[in-house]
């Protein structure tokens, strides 16, 4: 590792983790502009649940007719271009949505050294068809609940009450039937479909909603604002804890269930322990380098990683949401499932779409009352998953230090500290920076309740709305049509004699998730907002 010449500033233009990082930021910072006056981010493409005709005496509240499925989230939120955005309409909006992000990502695509022509065809092809999920998504069969129904004025009809979930689940189908049917466009795709990159460009957006929920909850109280912010901050520390002690169980845990059970080598089980119980594919290449095991071992293990992280984003939101901690503990359940599902791009979909799920059905019990604000779940899956990304560097440093020194005693052999930055994930520097500027936002010039401030948070609403629900939601919808791209089912049965994947399968549900369970439920039992039972509380169900 000393042999490597390395810069702080290394892979700051070539690298995915860094591009996170500026496509978030960029975007981020065209919506604060809207503290000056000036709206560049409200043309995003937002769908809307939708029928092909209104029934007759039926009123447009919660549902809409097909030809407003699509609208310019500028167009209901901006202060100063709100003519500008409604009058693109559907097509329009979603037309300037893709040339800006393609040239965005076709920018990023091209500095990270990738076949540009085949990304942009790839992507292209990808972000077209996720609106056309997205759009299918929304109808109200898939989406709308009985409360949607009441307060549109709307014949009762049997909808399966998914919320935003079933746009997910849609996209992840259409990309999975593209990975295991259409291989030869699967591969062709795989320039574009990369979900570990869009994952960490929405997390950099979700900093945004992470800040940005006190200031919405201002506008019904200052109180539920202050309850908002302070929750966020309770799970930023909750979310450190819980992760720490699960560092200290799951790790050792998994490693002797590899070595004492399977008898496999020292360092395949150190590479299959850090994979299921740190971070997937990152923590698995990370650990393979550590402790220099072959690179076939790394790359099966990524492959497992990958499969059973579909496996768990399908299985665990209903099973959290339904069975055991229930929509009574949503911040249990988002914290377990943080720690629970491996890789950035299936946690934090799991996470939203856990956050659908619990949020759906608590406004199916509440008659309409949500009291939990939209992304607070997902925040809570997130959380505990950034402590457990920004632990990887530090702990692929410790292995490759106790593999240097103590298991292989290589004469000379040095680990520079530096390794703990090279391996620390960047995309969490944009979180944290965009959470803190609007949480700086609330507590500076738009804290008091006076007419100065009250005006200083409808600005930054204006600019932070189309960031945090249009394009963060934009960016979870491409992560799970590419992971269904990339993902093999052929892969997990060509594996099925290695003794890997029944660590893998052992491990990840029968001690892993309970663990996870139990762990988040010491540390984030009780976790609630007070006072948000009020008649007005629904406004924050968003």
């Amino acid at each position: 590792m000393s042999k490597i010449q390395r810069f702080w500033y290394s892979g700051m233009l070539s690298t995915e983790d860094w591009w996170a990082v500026w496509l978030g930021l960029a975007f981020f910072s065209l919506g604060l502009l809207t503290l000056l006056g000036i709206d560049l981010v409200g043309w995003i493409a937002y769908p809307s649940k939708w029928v092909f005709n209104m029934p007759e005496g039926a009123i447009s509240k919660k549902i809409v007719t097909i030809d407003k499925a699509f609208y310019a989230l500028g167009g209901k939120y901006s202060l100063t271009a709100r003519d500008t955005y409604q009058s693109l309409g559907p097509i329009g909006s979603i037309l300037v949505t893709y040339i800006i992000f393609t040239i965005a990502t076709v920018t990023g695509a091209y500095f990270q050294k990738w076949d540009v022509k085949r990304y942009f065809i790839g992507w292209t092809f990808i972000f077209f068809l996720t609106y056309l999920v997205w759009f299918i998504g929304h109808h109200a069969f898939f989406a709308a609940s009985a409360v949607d129904l009441k307060r549109s004025h709307f014949p009762a009809m049997f909808t399966l009450s998914l919320g935003g979930g079933a746009s997910f689940i849609l996209a992840l189908m259409a990309g999975l039937i593209i990975g295991n049917f259409f291989k030869p466009l699967a591969r062709y795709l795989s320039e574009a479909a990369k979900p570990e990159w869009f994952i960490k460009t929405a997390i950099v957006f979700l900093g945004v909603k992470v800040g940005y929920l006190p200031i919405k909850a201002a506008a019904t109280s200052e109180k539920i604002g202050h309850a908002l912010a302070d929750l966020t901050l309770d799970l930023f520390i909750a979310g450190a804890a819980a992760t720490i002690v699960a560092y200290l169980i799951f790790w050792p845990g998994v490693y002797t269930i590899s070595r004492l059970i399977f008898k496999l080598p020292r360092k395949t089980a150190a590479v299959l322990a850090s994979a299921i119980s740190i971070c997937g594919v990152s923590a698995a290449v990370a650990t393979g380098g550590a402790v220099r095991a072959r690179p076939v071992v790394s790359i099966m293990v990524s492959s497992l990683v990958v499969v059973y992280a579909v496996i768990e984003l399908v299985i665990l939101p209903g099973v959290f949401t339904h069975i055991w901690p229930g929509i009574k503990d949503p911040m249990v359940a988002g914290a377990a499932m943080g720690m629970a599902v491996k890789t950035d791009g299936a946690d934090a979909a799991a996470g939203e779409l856990l956050d659908e799920f619990m949020r759906a059905k608590m406004d199916e019990t509440s008659n309409g009352t949500v009291i939990w604000p939209e992304g607070i779940i997902t925040v809570s899956a997130v959380m505990t998953k950034i402590w457990i990304d920004m632990f990887i560097g530090l702990w692929a440093f410790l292995l490759a230090m106790i593999w240097v020194y103590k298991i292989e005693r290589q004469e000379g052999e040095k680990v520079p500290f530096s390794e703990v930055w090279f391996r620390f994930p960047k995309f969490v520097l944009g979180y944290f920076i965009a959470w803190f500027v609007y949480l700086g936002i609330f507590f500076g010039p738009g804290h008091g309740g006076s007419a100065e401030g009250m005006s200083v948070l409808k600005a930054a609403e204006a600019g932070a709305v189309p960031v945090e629900k249009g394009m963060r939601k934009l960016f979870f919808m491409l992560t799970f049509m590419s992971l269904g791209i990339i993902t093999d089912f052929k892969k997990l049965a060509e594996a099925q004699f290695s003794k890997m994947i029944w660590v893998y399968f052992i491990a990840l549900f029968f001690f892993i998730i309970p663990v996870a369970s139990i762990i988040a439920y010491l540390f984030h039992h009780g976790m609630t907002l007070p006072n948000m039972a009020t008649p007005g509380s629904a406004l924050l169900g968003g």
